[in-house]
């Protein structure tokens, strides 16, 4: 999937959430994202378009990674990936809130490395929860290869059940 350079937002123009397949996610994942190939798999797919109806950045829900948030009452933004678009990684984040929230989750949570500021979550709303300790998932009798998701994270949360959550 060939991308042009992204074109600069006009200020009256604005990007809106559109339904993706996570066939097409995933490819643009791939073709976009810095350091991190697409996720197996997910349970939703959302992206954001500019006025014109070219797509500028895509983000994957689905299961959380950490079996201790997998209780089925959590969902996990595994991946976001744009073009550079500026405001895309916010929309994004704030739009995955929503379906969150709408599909009946009581937490949405996600990772970035810990060199990361994270301004695009927190201006979506999200609070840094916790710093991981990061480390290799090797053991001897599941041997796996090293990747760029192996250093130490900064979890991000947002409780979906508070009341103060207005949108």
């Amino acid at each position: 999937m060939r991308h042009a350079p992204p074109a600069r937002l006009r200020p009256y123009e604005r990007l809106h959430v559109v339904p993706i397949t996570l066939r097409v996610a995933r490819a643009y994942v791939t073709a976009t994202h810095r350091h991190l190939r697409a996720p197996a798999g997910g349970k939703v797919a959302i992206a954001v378009a500019d006025p014109g109806g070219s797509v500028r950045g895509v983000a994957i829900l689905g299961r959380p990674v950490a079996r201790q948030l997998d209780t089925g009452t959590a969902i996990e933004v595994t991946r976001v990936a744009t073009d550079g678009c500026p405001n895309a990684c916010s929309a994004l984040y704030g739009a995955a809130r929503r379906i969150a929230r709408e599909l009946g989750y009581a937490q949405v949570v996600t990772y970035t490395r810990a060199d990361e500021a994270g301004t695009s979550l927190r201006a979506a709303g999200w609070t840094a929860v916790q710093i991981t300790r990061g480390g290799m998932w090797h053991r001897s009798g599941r041997p796996r290869r090293r990747s760029a998701a192996e250093g130490v994270k900064r979890r991000w949360a947002v409780d979906l059940t508070s009341t103060a959550f207005a949108a």
